[in-house]
């Protein structure tokens, strides 16, 4: 068998009753190698929560809601390969960080693609339809944040039409924690 196209994908937002598959995705995403760089929760945090967040999770983002959207990318053989979650930030409001947000805006979290569905233009697809999304809601921009490690998922973004804006986070004292902001303009 042939290794999949991203055109081999059906990629759509998640549903509320599945909230277990969306659970057992972000428990995989967190195994992940690089997990510890991508994600701002560990697999044991993510383990210990109760099916309720999850639930929650899934109801807040899944499709129908006006204010997230979790996609996934269901691949020919039916299991998930991929995800990312917009999540609809308002102007006038301060974001996770702390920072003012000046303009509706689209943001991006919980990228994830499965190793080996990697490398094919899955990602790329999956944030057309978060970025599609965003524009639905009206969205004046869509942006992200990536570790300044990150070289791998920068050039992924960058593929995607994302690039930096100058905007650096540190999550910590320690600046080898730096989260840089990548933006795409409508």
């Amino acid at each position: 068998m042939s290794t999949p196209t991203s055109d081999d994908y059906v990629v759509r937002a998640i549903r509320p009753e599945e909230w277990a598959a969306v659970k057992q995705l972000r428990l995989d995403a967190l195994r992940d190698p690089v997990a510890h760089i991508a994600f701002l929760e560990t697999y044991e945090d993510a383990l210990a929560r109760p099916d309720s967040f999850y639930q929650e999770r899934a109801i807040g983002s899944g499709e129908g809601s006006g204010t997230a959207q979790q996609f996934i990318a269901e691949a020919p053989d039916g299991t998930w390969a991929g995800t990312v979650t917009v999540l609809l930030e308002q102007a006038g409001t301060t974001d996770w960080a702390g920072y003012p947000v000046e303009r509706r805006q689209g943001h991006v979290v919980g990228v994830f693609v499965r190793p080996e569905h990697r490398g094919n233009g899955l990602i790329k697809t999956l944030f057309d339809a978060g970025v599609s999304w965003a524009w639905q809601q009206r969205a004046d921009r869509v942006r992200l944040f990536v570790h300044a490690d990150n070289a791998r998922a920068q050039g992924a973004y960058r593929k995607a039409g994302f690039g930096p804006s100058g905007l650096v986070v540190s999550f910590s004292k320690d600046e080898a924690e730096n989260e840089l902001e990548f933006v795409l303009e409508r």
